[in-house]
């Protein structure tokens, strides 16, 4: 169970990191393809419609295409490397400070370790740590998704000095404030819908009935990422515009990059030149995406958590009969 259960034998923080960092890693090299599409959306500032495609990318399929034809196959895993990092980092951070948050609210407090507003609250806190320490992971991965060719960045350490010469340190930092408003509540929900979701599935299936743990897992984490994605949507958007902000050569890619002054004069400029459907582009990856990487994320984390608690048992099995 992802939490703290005083009931049953938890892993440590240590094996919390170890299994965060690694659901964290399988389940970025399966989504890869889908964030880069996500990323190219969000980017282009054409207003989306079905009567003018004037936008370079107008649908999943025909972007997939577009890409692969243009850039190869490899072009859905730019900024592989940082992306890894980035996952490998977040889910380590994430999980460890969420299992000792939620092991803190039972210590300290009340309430009980599968309430709803308990998960919510540390699901947002533990986001929010593991966001700031891995953001500039996230921006260069963000430029290296969204060039298109020919490249400017030749590889992660070129974008790093690159970056750093040319725009500063504070460049590795933009888009955090939208991030952290945005990582608060999508992920405090991910996590209280996943463990609503949980509880539900308790209810609604029997004991005997409950051998699938493994695709329950991933069920619930879909359908907690879907809905948790489609309410913060508009400040990941928000993120990814800022994070680009001073990226010349994105022009490669899109025909032309606005410039913004901050969050606000993002979204006034948005509101104005793209209507309110600017807000959503690239929402349909985003939710196939985040279906598939909750679901993954919460199922891979289960699995590693499961298969360590059953090493320890069994590791002291075998010291009690020696």
């Amino acid at each position: 169970m992802v939490g703290y259960d005083p009931g049953s034998t938890c892993v440590s923080t240590a094996e919390a990191a170890a299994a965060g960092s690694a659901s964290g890693f399988v389940t970025r090299l399966l989504v890869s393809p889908l964030d880069v599409i996500k990323i190219r959306f969000q980017l282009q500032i054409e207003r989306l419609s079905s009567k003018n495609p004037g936008a370079k990318y107008h649908s999943i399929l025909q972007a997939a295409r577009c890409i692969c034809r243009e850039e190869g196959l490899v072009a859905f895993w730019k900024g592989h490397v940082p992306a890894q990092l980035l996952s490998g980092g977040y889910g380590a951070v994430q999980f460890m400070v969420f299992e000792n948050l939620t092991q803190l609210v039972h210590s300290i407090t009340s309430y009980g370790t599968r309430d709803s507003l308990v998960h919510f609250t540390c699901g947002g806190l533990s986001a929010c740590t593991a966001t700031v320490a891995v953001q500039p992971l996230d921006t260069l991965r963000t430029r290296l998704a969204a060039q298109g060719e020919p490249k400017i960045y030749q590889n992660l350490r070129h974008a790093v000095v690159t970056m750093y010469q040319t725009e500063g340190p504070r460049t590795f930092y933009r888009g955090l404030t939208p991030t952290i408003i945005a990582v608060f509540p999508n992920a405090g929900l991910q996590f209280s819908f996943y463990n609503i979701l949980q509880q539900l599935s308790e209810w609604v299936v029997p004991a005997e009935g409950k051998k699938g743990g493994n695709v329950k897992n991933l069920v619930c984490g879909s359908c907690a990422g879907i809905i948790s994605k489609t309410l913060t949507y508009p400040f990941d958007l928000f993120k990814k515009r800022l994070q680009v902000h001073g990226f010349e050569q994105a022009r490669a890619a899109f025909g032309q990059v606005r410039v913004y002054s901050g969050l606000l004069d993002c979204i006034r400029q948005i509101m104005r030149e793209e209507g309110p459907g600017g807000f959503f582009k690239g929402l349909s990856p985003s939710l196939l995406k985040a279906a598939v990487s909750t679901g993954l994320t919460f199922f891979w984390y289960e699995l590693f958590c499961s298969l360590l608690c059953s090493l320890k048992t069994a590791d002291g099995i075998a010291r009690k009969e020696r």
